[in-house]
């Protein structure tokens, strides 16, 4: 069979075109996929670069002028307590007053039956009676022998010893009136009252518990507790000892009154510092008129401390710890990182105060990012509207301090 030559060389032109249509259209794709792949690269490696770069924000440190407030942990006791102990030993013959109950000075609390020292003080009144019996026989004897000294029937002598043995009976009819009158204050021991006006907070006896007298082998009784006023201790660090001074006020609060406060001034401290905790022991008083206070309790006492005027103050997480010292990270005009180094005036919690190495006009940053360097770029997020005091909740946010 043979083929028409126009035919054919038609036939080739067109597989020619084909080609080369199928050529254009390969290069085409490699050239779109390559600039593709290019300009994802770019991308990616601007990304990279944009992530690098840390973002921070900054703050202008806050002014230490105001005033803080410290927060310390404290204990209420009772401006008056005092365990009572039995002075005289029996049995406990009944009690009048129960835990709670107040109570006025002289009141009686309890009574002791006394079986001993009723017998004691029965012996007692008979030797008296005895001594005083032999003192008045001596002492007519005695002034009889005087009237017959002057008529010369006795000797001078002999009236002297009459006279000498009238005043030993004497001395020991004192001595046993002075005994009868020890055992009469002693018994009287055997009606227990209160010390003073307050209220019973304690009661450890009841009826027929044999009673041991005094304070070491006995027990207490009763405890009697004024609380119209209170005692707080509180232990102030030594840093703040020189701030915390006698007629401070304070401000107390405890945690079953949420939200409700009581004023309380600084009567006295122990003025020394406990090797142990390295804080200084100081009382309070607080008014207790409406017993809204418990004597025994937890407070939490707060003071207001008078910062230095002109320094300045930043939030806790702004400061950098490293083995070269204190710093702070701020941003220059170019946007890079400015450490410098600083010293702590005083240490609020969450706020410091600053005694040197930053402005009040610094960029200060707020949280360091970890590994931050001198030098180094950083992309600041916002706009420095805040300042130390604002980032950090409030300048005059309690310190926490405790043992």
């Amino acid at each position: 069979m043979s083929s028409d030559p126009a035919t054919l060389a038609q036939a080739s032109r067109m597989l020619r075109n084909a080609g080369i249509v199928i050529a254009v259209i390969a290069v085409t794709i490699v050239v779109a996929g390559i600039a593709i792949r290019t300009s994802e690269a770019a991308r990616l490696s601007a990304q990279a670069d944009s992530q690098s770069v840390p973002t921070v924000v900054v703050i202008k440190p806050g002014s230490s002028g105001a005033a803080a407030t410290l927060e310390l942990p404290g204990r209420l006791e009772a401006y008056s307590r005092a365990p009572i102990y039995a002075r005289v030993s029996g049995y406990l013959k009944n009690w009048k007053v129960d835990i709670g109950a107040p109570v006025k000075s002289g009141q009686l609390l309890a009574e002791i039956e006394t079986p001993d020292l009723d017998q004691q003080l029965l012996q007692a009144k008979a030797d008296l009676a005895s001594v005083q019996a032999h003192a008045a026989l001596a002492a007519s004897t005695a002034k009889r022998w005087q009237s017959l000294l002057g008529s010369d029937a006795v000797s001078r002598q002999e009236s002297e010893e009459k006279l000498g043995d009238a005043a030993a009976k004497q001395a020991m009819a004192n001595a046993a009136q002075a005994n009868v009158d020890r055992l009469l204050a002693t018994k009287n021991f055997a009606r227990i009252v209160a010390p003073f006006d307050g209220i019973v907070t304690a009661r450890s006896t009841d009826v027929g518990a044999l009673i041991n007298a005094g304070g070491s082998s006995g027990q207490e009784l009763f405890v009697v507790s004024d609380t119209r006023k209170l005692r707080v201790y509180v232990s102030v660090p030594q840093n703040y000892v020189s701030a915390v001074k006698r007629g401070a006020k304070a401000r107390i609060s405890v945690p079953e009154q949420p939200g409700k406060f009581y004023a309380a001034q600084v009567e006295s401290s122990s003025q020394a510092i406990s090797s142990t905790s390295g804080s200084m022991l100081t009382q309070l008083s607080v008014d207790n008129a409406d017993g809204a206070l418990l004597p025994g309790g937890f407070t939490r006492v707060s003071f207001e401390l008078a910062r230095k005027a002109g320094g300045v103050s930043i939030p806790s997480s702004a400061l950098i710890f490293d083995k070269a010292g204190l710093f702070v990270a701020t941003v220059d005009g170019d946007g890079k990182i400015a450490l410098k180094s600083v010293t702590i005036a005083r240490d609020l919690g969450n706020v410091i105060e600053l005694a040197s190495g930053l402005g009040p006009d610094d960029r200060l940053v707020e949280s360091p990012p970890d590994g931050i360097a001198n030098g180094e770029l950083v992309h600041v997020a916002v706009a420095e509207t805040a300042t130390a005091a604002s980032a950090s909740g409030n300048d005059g946010k309690a310190a926490r301090a405790q043992k």
